[in-house]
């Protein structure tokens, strides 16, 4: 769900103060939110005795799912609304958009000031409400749940439900597109870029839940079996979201070493992120899937993550390395292993960050593994950094064609690296292509005035007469294995 914006989420937002635009935003939807009620207003006051039996259940029902909710504001499809479904699809219009306002206004908020953003999730909350219930009342869903209408009316009811989801979720969307758009002052069409396909789903299933819990609500155990269809749907939603807040939590300690990385040594910048893509593409042909392409990216995307223990006087040297300060960038996997090792959801990755650098005919670094001594995860990622060297310009020479750096990484198949990775890789860039980022013509690490020479020593990609990071000459005068096992 997203409120108003916070430091956190909208770069424009103080964790304190909300924009004039953000303000108009709530004043706008409230007083849309009081039309509608007020329009149903009418009819709620006719049929209050029959209404209110099943209103205050469902509101009460409702505000004991969403308070005890710590969620963060800001996530498509955050909220629990099995039961404000229920509502829309048991109630008239207005009396659904009011069930939703208990647990909105007592619900914990995140960021201050509470007050507004409290109205303003009211507000949305009874917006979003009230058409759903309008969606599926226009299509005929309300007579299709009677009990004498079933089994018959059930295809019906499901296709209002779909409907009722779908207009929910749009009046979400767009509702957080406009703030979006007011706050940040981007396109309406950027603004709303994503929340639909991001919330969807979940809304979906959520839809679905609520007609389940109508039509047992309208059954012969009445609400009683309701609710205990909806607690292990609930349960099973806060576990969802407990997960999904403890994988963004790994995203995010990622990318804060990765940032870490690239401000120590940000002749390389970007390097890390494009060894994941290209470690993910050859995982996929190898018909990895699932949680071990996320770890592979990992791999990729933290495999140097040993420069934080280089001195920053060595990775930022212009000129030639000593043999002191080569042997030093050699340890860079090993202090990368010590960052790592105890990140346990890493798992396999960390094989990946200590032994990058091995090769398969066992003369790298830096215990000199041989062949399928190395991990796996190591295999593959020393491959896509060495691609992802050879396809970066440099200051001293342009980016290779991708299948340039393809053929040379063929070449030293077998003696320096798995061929069945490189296999992979040369499959996936025919059926995928190839995009890489190029990193800055100038940096104040590889000025104008630097030569190839001494540039490619302080990084570790050679051109084609520069030795390897090794010390090794390279191969041919093409890939070395500095070049060819990626910066260092």
């Amino acid at each position: 769900m997203t409120a108003l914006p916070t430091a956190s989420e909208t770069p424009t937002a103080a964790t304190e103060h909300v924009p004039r635009a953000a303000y108009g935003c709530v004043a706008a939807a409230v007083l849309c939110a009081a039309a509608v009620c007020l329009a149903s207003a009418p009819d709620a006051a006719g049929a209050a005795a029959a209404v209110l039996p099943t209103l205050l259940p469902l509101a009460a029902l409702h505000t004991l799912c969403e308070i005890p909710s710590h969620r963060r504001p800001g996530r498509p499809g955050g909220g629990f609304f099995p039961v404000l479904f229920a509502a829309a699809f048991l109630l008239p219009p207005g009396a659904a958009a009011a069930v939703a306002l208990p647990a909105a206004l007592l619900g914990r908020v995140e960021q201050r000031p509470a007050g507004p953003r409290r109205v303003w999730r009211a507000a949305r909350l009874v917006l979003a409400a009230w058409a759903a219930a309008q969606a599926f009342t226009l299509l005929g869903g309300g007579p299709a749940l009677r009990e004498e209408a079933l089994p018959e009316g059930l295809v019906k009811a499901l296709s209002a439900a779909g409907a009722a989801a779908l207009v929910f979720c749009l009046a979400l969307a767009a509702l957080d597109g406009g703030m979006r758009a007011a706050v940040e002052r981007m396109p309406v069409r950027t603004a709303w870029c994503g929340l639909l396909s991001a919330a969807l789903p979940s809304y979906t299933v959520h839809g679905l839940g609520g007609l389940l819990a109508a039509l047992l609500w309208n059954g012969p155990y009445g609400p009683v079996a309701a609710v205990c269809v909806l607690t292990p749907l609930y349960v099973s939603s806060r576990h969802f979201a407990a997960s999904h807040r403890e994988r963004a939590a790994h995203h995010a300690a990622v990318r804060a070493l990765v940032q870490a990385v690239d401000i120590k040594d940000p002749y390389t910048r970007g390097h890390g992120d494009r060894v994941g893509q290209a470690s993910v593409l050859i995982g996929r042909e190898l018909g990895w899937d699932g949680q071990r392409l996320e770890l592979l990216r990992f791999a990729g995307v933290l495999h140097d993550v040993g420069k934080l223990g280089v001195p920053t006087r060595v990775l930022r040297k212009d000129g030639p390395l000593t043999e002191a300060e080569r042997r030093t960038i050699e340890l860079h996997p090993e202090f990368g292993h010590e960052v790592v090792r105890g990140i346990g959801f890493l798992g396999e990755a960390r094989s990946a960050v200590l032994h990058h650098h091995e090769r398969m005919d066992g003369s790298g670094y830096p215990y000199g593994l041989a062949g399928r001594q190395i991990p796996v995860f190591a295999r593959v990622v020393a491959v896509a950094d060495a691609f992802d060297a050879m396809t970066s310009t440099r200051t001293y020479r342009r980016a290779r064609p991708a299948a340039e750096a393809v053929a040379e990484l063929e070449r030293c198949a077998g003696t320096q690296f798995d061929p069945r990775m490189v296999r992979a890789l040369a499959r996936a860039l025919r059926r995928h292509g190839w995009q890489p980022e190029t990193t800055p013509e100038t940096t104040p690490e590889t000025t104008p005035e630097t030569t190839p020479e001494a540039a490619a020593a302080a990084h570790g990609e050679p051109d084609s007469a520069a030795p390897g990071e090794d010390g090794r000459p390279g191969v041919d005068g093409n890939v070395s294995s500095a070049s060819a096992s990626g910066t260092r």
